[in-house]
């Protein structure tokens, strides 16, 4: 993993988040050095053989990234800008959302670049989204479909993505990037993480809201758990060496259509409280619809997992009673 090291430092950026705490979950077992840097208060498990230091800091400060990052031989990167409750909806006039999902990534660079000669070059894993290809034309996507980014934040990630690319085969980094489907929870965590389009769904039917689909709801995702894909970050770590200098998509390769899903959540959410089933309604999309909500994005993972042997273990649809559960009786804000 990191030239045999037997207590590598790994840095996780983003660490407070819903996939950085699972990250920190799967690592806090190892022996490891651990810095976890996140803007809110972050959980480290008890019972840990990592050594665990914690720093609370806002990265977008100048010099910030460089101090964080300082000694790591591994980095996992996971912060993305958020705009109110969903991070790909971001205008394409927004500073702040380009300096987080691209800035941060030009300045992880730069401070390695200016590292003392020698050694190995450090691992940086990067989130990047499905969703870069724009409209793919094929049931799965695979590695091989070109960008052709529709959105904004799309556009953010993909050259966030390429200036890793750059920086790797110019030996300043090593860098692995896992493009992820969409991210659901499965009540593990505080509910306050997770603002995946599960979780607010969720959150309307428990309001007695109509769940509302923007179109017939054909339209398809692949839906993976934020513990397995925290599983992902951990198995591409353990395989930097086959993997550094491409993306790799990280999914179940199973399409759910959004209606499917929103009855699924509409009969759960009835089940767990007792109330009656809110109803599942088709509506005229809103302005801020972004193209991407009208496309299916399904993905084709068996490249990553023939590579890193990660498998994704758990069922959206398992995983909704006990997500479910979770918010109604509020026990994973405990």
């Amino acid at each position: 993993m990191t030239g045999g090291l037997t207590e590598p430092l790994v840095v996780v950026l983003g660490a407070s988040g819903l996939v950085g705490t699972a990250v920190v979950r799967e690592l806090s077992s190892r022996p490891v050095r651990l810095r976890l840097v996140g803007r809110r208060p972050m959980t480290v498990a008890d019972g840990r053989r990592a050594k665990i230091e914690v720093r609370r800091a806002d990265l977008a400060e100048p010099g910030a990234v460089a101090e964080a990052v300082a000694g790591a031989d591994v980095v996992v990167h996971l912060v993305a800008h958020t705009a109110g409750s969903a991070t790909w909806r971001v205008s394409s006039n927004d500073e702040i959302a380009e300096r987080v999902n691209l800035g941060l990534v030009l300045d992880l660079i730069e401070a390695f670049r200016t590292r003392p000669a020698g050694g190995e070059p450090p691992i940086v894993l990067f989130a990047g989204s499905m969703s870069q290809c724009g409209k793919a034309g094929i049931d799965r996507i695979d590695e091989s479909i070109p960008d052709f980014p529709l959105t904004t934040y799309d556009r953010h990630k993909m050259e966030a993505e390429n200036a890793l690319k750059a920086a790797t085969a110019d030996n300043v980094v090593r860098g692995v990037v896992l493009r992820l489907a969409t991210l659901f929870g499965q009540g593990t965590d505080s509910a306050t993480l997770d603002k995946g389009l599960v979780s607010t769904m969720i959150r309307r039917a428990l309001a007695g809201l109509p769940l509302t689909m923007w179109h017939d709801g054909s339209v398809t995702r692949d839906l993976v758990c934020s513990d397995d894909v925290a599983r992902a970050f951990v198995a591409a770590m353990d395989n930097a060496d086959a993997l550094v200098g491409r993306h790799w998509l990280v999914g179940t390769g199973h399409a759910v259509s959004v209606k499917e899903l929103f009855d699924r959540i509409a009969d759960t959410v009835a089940e767990v409280t007792g109330r009656p089933r809110v109803p599942v309604l088709r509506v005229a999309p809103p302005d801020h619809a972004s193209p991407t909500d009208f496309l299916d994005f399904a993905l084709n993972p068996t490249a990553f997992q023939e590579a890193s042997g990660w498998r994704a273990t758990i069922r959206w649809d398992e995983a909704l009673v006990r997500t479910v559960s979770a918010i109604a009786s509020g026990a994973s804000d405990t």
